[in-house]
Parts: structure tokens; sequence; C-alpha cells
């Protein structure tokens, strides 16, 4: 070998020919071992299947063993070089690696400067941010797949989402025991596991039935865990103010039952104090002696039994007079005039501000009143906005200046719009409706005054938009859950429902009675009530249930792509399906 520091060429080793010792000889003997030796090592291994026998056989600390020797490996390599570079050992790159640099350094900083070209006030940033990173990493996505195209290797940047390591081990373990080590669909659903939620998977007897005739394994395992939160989450129907009481600070039977006799004054108070740093019935024994301010509406009928007066005050819809609401997706505009009227009334001298999602253009195709509702609207003094995207209000130029002035907020029957050939449940389109829930009450933080309400109106068995998405956004939000009340049981559900796309130019749901508006079981819609409780801590950044990646909707045999075979065909319509998907995200109606 070549001394360190010296020009000279290395000595070549000798060569022994097989011709070079008698036969039957020892040394010949040993070349021979030698050779089948090395013929042997240098053999290919028969891998297939091996890495799936060693995963299934892994418990979890054998699986960070294997995590944590790789990371270690990797850092190994990546001293080496340096340690070459400081004896002088470093060997000369090849000019084509040296060319290569500079242009990964270039893919860096373009997916660096990648972001929305909208300037957002430094204090409603937290509102929007969760949205723009969402288009952000679908527009990198399409950009991977054409740089793909072209022969660049880029890798989808996740914005601080990727999986750990121990997560990556698990989802590869599970894919084993799944035997879905080709399924993109549902690794693309255990990716978005937590590390609980795949260890109760790795545990438990559940294995998807890939023979079921209506849903692919991936929905149903998608369905399986989120069926798995809701049951700490607690049921979707009625909830009264005890229970969502009860549910929020888990209170003892008893002490349910102290509440449940108390009276509206008393309730009242208790609901309004009790902060856990005290006992519930040091809270309760203060409020029989404290003396509340009888011209507030808040506190009329004292002595009624406090169950029912509260339950009777959300229904009758009795908000602060003087703040503004808001209204959001109210296609036909009809559930407005219906608050409206409610407010003049009332005497109320808050605005309502109406918001559609569509343009004027488009609900004059499918509504033919629906110049009128606006004139009625704008004598009632309300505004009323057209292409508003509730997740986005932060960066709508109508909405500068409402910070904290809005006092209630309404939302019926939201959802991100059907998708068709996929069922609303199915993960390829389902995330769009867990972000909407998730961005909707991370924008509203900013505008909703502390104590502000928001009512949500949804179907209990909803498969899209479910009662756990909106309950669960809400609270990750500081959004209170105060009480579940059933649609038809509430002051403000006598509105013209409408289905919010096409079908209404030819489907009109009756205005009265909502009789014509059969799409979903009436006696399971229900109305979810929040109440602002800021605490003045910095929430962190807002999780979103991350889109499928093109390369996972292409590999999709479900919905559109069933009876799809590979080529051409498919890889448009998944690019027009992941096309759809960023207009979504940016605001952009469709369909």
């Amino acid at each position: 070998s070549r001394l360190p520091g010296s020009d000279c060429p290395p000595l070549a080793p000798p060569r022994l020919l097989r011709g070079s010792f008698a036969p039957g000889s020892e040394l010949q003997e040993g070349w021979t071992m030698a050779e089948e030796l090395l013929a042997e090592e240098e053999a290919p291994m028969d891998t297939e299947g091996l890495e799936e026998q060693l995963l299934a056989g892994m418990d979890e600390e054998q699986l960070l063993e294997g995590v944590e020797a790789e990371e270690q490996l990797e850092g190994l390599e990546e001293e080496a070089p340096a340690e070459e570079a400081e004896l002088g050992l470093e060997e000369e790159a090849p000019a084509a690696a040296a060319e290569e640099e500079p242009a990964a350094e270039e893919e860096e900083e373009e997916d660096e400067a990648d972001d929305d070209d909208v300037e957002v006030a430094e204090h409603l940033k937290d509102a929007v941010e969760g949205s723009l990173r969402l288009k952000r990493m679908l527009s990198r996505d399409e950009d991977v797949a054409e740089g793909a195209l072209n022969g660049k290797k880029k890798k989808r940047k996740l914005d601080g989402e990727e999986p750990r390591p121990i997560i990556q081990a698990k989802v590869r373990q599970l894919l084993v025991k799944y035997g879905a080590m080709q399924d993109l669909v549902m690794k693309h659903v255990l990716d978005q596991c937590s590390l609980d939620e795949l260890k109760y998977l790795s545990e438990s007897a559940f294995i998807p039935n890939k023979f079921d005739q209506r849903k692919q394994a991936a929905e149903l395992c998608a369905q399986h865990l989120i069926q798995l939160k809701e049951r700490k989450l607690g049921g979707g129907s009625k909830i009264d103010v005890v229970s969502a009481f009860k549910n929020r600070w888990s209170i003892k039977p008893d002490q349910e039952k102290l509440l449940r006799g108390l009276n509206h004054k008393d309730l009242r108070y208790v609901m309004n104090t009790f902060d856990g740093t005290s006992s519930l019935e040091d809270v309760v024994n203060e409020a029989s002696t404290s003396v509340e301010d009888e011209e507030n509406t808040e506190n009329a009928a004292p002595t009624r039994p406090g169950v029912k007066a509260m339950s009777r005050f959300n229904r009758l819809e009795l908000i602060d007079p003087l703040a503004d609401c808001a209204v959001f997706g109210d296609a036909n505009l009809t559930f407005s005039l219906n608050l409206a009227h409610h407010r003049k009334d009332f005497g109320h001298v808050g605005r309502v501000i109406a918001t559609t999602f569509e343009e004027v253009e488009t609900l004059r195709e499918r509504y033919k009143e629906i110049d009128e509702s606006i004139k009625i609207l704008e004598e009632h003094h309300a505004e009323v906005y057209h292409g508003v995207d509730c997740t986005r209000i932060a960066i709508d130029p109508r909405f500068e200046g409402m910070e904290g002035k809005l006092g209630a907020v309404y939302y019926n029957f939201p959802h991100s719009g059907a998708i068709q050939g996929f069922f609303d449940s199915n993960p390829m389109v389902n995330w769009r409706h867990e972000n909407l829930m998730r961005l909707f009450f991370r924008a509203l933080r900013s505008f909703v005054k502390p104590g502000g309400l928001v009512k949500v109106s949804s179907n209990s068995g909803a498969v899209g938009v479910r009662y756990s998405y909106i309950v669960g956004s809400a609270i990750e939000n500081e959004f209170t859950h105060v009480e579940t009340m059933p649609f038809m049981e509430w002051h403000l559900h006598r509105y013209g429902r409408s289905y919010g796309d096409r079908r209404d130019v030819y489907k009109r749901p009756d205005a009265k009675n909502n009789q014509s508006y059969n799409a979903q079981n009436a006696n399971a819609d229900m109305v979810y009530c929040f109440c602002y409780a800021p605490t003045g801590n910095v929430l962190g950044k807002q999780q979103i249930r991350l889109p499928p990646t093109l390369k996972t909707l292409t590999a999709c045999r479900d919905g559109p792509f069933k009876n799809m075979g590979m080529g051409p065909a498919r890889e448009n319509l998944a690019k027009q399906l992941h096309g759809r998907f960023i207009k979504e995200v940016s605001g952009t109606h469709v369909g």
C-alpha cells in the first residue's frame, strides 16, 4: 500500500494462479477452499421476506435499538469524510458529484423561498399559518412529481411534520402484520398516527379485512382509529350543560348530582368560576353567597332549575346585543336572514356579517331569490361577503379591523365538498374535512372575543366532518364545549337548508320545514355549542392532517381509480385530483 505523503504508486499484490501449485498439495487444497468461501461471500443473498420476518418478531425496545444503531452509523459515515480530510487522506470527488452539489443547494433555496405572496400581519400569522403550510406542502409535492419526470430527485418537505424514527419503525412493523408492505394508502394512514396509536394497533388483535366488499383495508384502519378517539371524547348526540362540564373536568357522580340540583344563578356561577384549583364543593358554597348583576341577560330567572334555564338560554339564542356576529358557509343566505330578523326583533345593535363560499355569479345560477335576500339583509344593516374561506379570514381584507369583536359565530353543516367516486370517509379525501375544522377554529381565535359563542351544526352520524373533528378542533384551540343540543330544538332551525353545490339548481329543499332535505336523518342533526375561553398561553403550531402525495393518489385502488388500470389515464386523474386539492386550500371554490 502507499504511505501517506508518498508519490510512489501502490505496490500491486502478487498474482497467484490456479496452476501455480502441485495437484493434491496442501497449498492447492487451501486455494480451492478460499475460492469457495469467496464465492459464497460474493453470492447475492436471498433477502425476500427477511425484513418482514425480522420486523414482525421485534418488540419496541429492539426497534428502538435498531433505529439508534442506524442513526449512529449515519453519524459515523458523516464524521468519516471530515477525519479523512484532517489526515490528508480525502480522495478527489468525481466531477459529476461536484456539479450536482450546487444544483441541490439551489433546490433547497427554492424550497425555502417557496411561500405564499400574501402579506399577513404579525398578530394574525398564527390564524392562517396552518392553511398556508398545507398549501405549500401540496405545491411542493407537485414540484417533486415534475422533478421526477425531468430526472431530478426531490424529497417532499413536510415543514416539521416528518415522523420520528421510532414511528417509522412501528409503521413498518404494522405493514408487515397487515400484509400491506406495498399498500401506499395504508402507509399514508399509519404515518400520521401517534406513537400511542401505533402501540395500540401493534398490541391489539385488530387486523383490517382485506376482503371487505365496501371499504379498502386502509379505510377500515382509519375508521378504527377514529372510533378509538371518539370513545374517549364521548358521543356526538345530545349532551346537556352538566354532562359537558362533567366530561371536561372528569367530576364524580355525586358531584354531578350536586350540580344538577343547583338553581340557575348558582350553576352559572360554578360553570364560569371553577378552574380546578379548588374543590367543586367550595365553589358551590361560594355560589350560594354570590350576588349577580340583575340587568345582565345571563342572570335572568336566577331561582329556576339551573340545567333547564341554561339549556333554554342556548336554544333561544340570547347572544350579546352589542357584539357583531358572523355566519360562514351560508349558501343561499336564508340562515343569515333568519338571524337578522331575530336580532332586529330583540333590539340588537350588533351587525350580522353574512358570508358565502361561492361568488355571487354562482349563487345567481342556483338561487333565483339570492338578490332579493341580499337586499333584505342590507336593509337590516347586515354586511354580505362572497367568496369567503373561513379558514383564511386573517388574510381577507374585508375582515381587517374585526379582531376580537365577534360575539357569536355560526357555521351550519360544514363540508369540504364531495369528490365523485369517493365516500367522505375515504382517507384520500377525508383529511380535507378534518383540516377544515382545525383551521376554522384556529382562525377564529383572532376574531372572537373572550366569552364569545361559536355554534356548529352537523349530523352526529356524519362521516365527512365528524362530530369528533368539530369538538376536538374546538377544544385544542381553547373553545370550551358547553352543550350539544338537537338541531330541531334550536330557535333558528327554520331556514331553507341547501346542499351547497350543483344539486341546488334542480333539487331545492323546502324553505319552511326542510321536508325536501332528505340527505340525512334530521333527528340526528345536532348543534355543537362552544365558548371561547383563552388562557393566555401560547399555543403550538396548529396540527393538520397531511394530504396524500401524488404518488399515493396514483397507487389508490378505490373510488374513481377502482376499475382503472395503470397508465396515463390513472396518472392524469391523480394529477387532476391533486390540482383540485391545491385550489381548495387556496380558497378557490370547486364544484
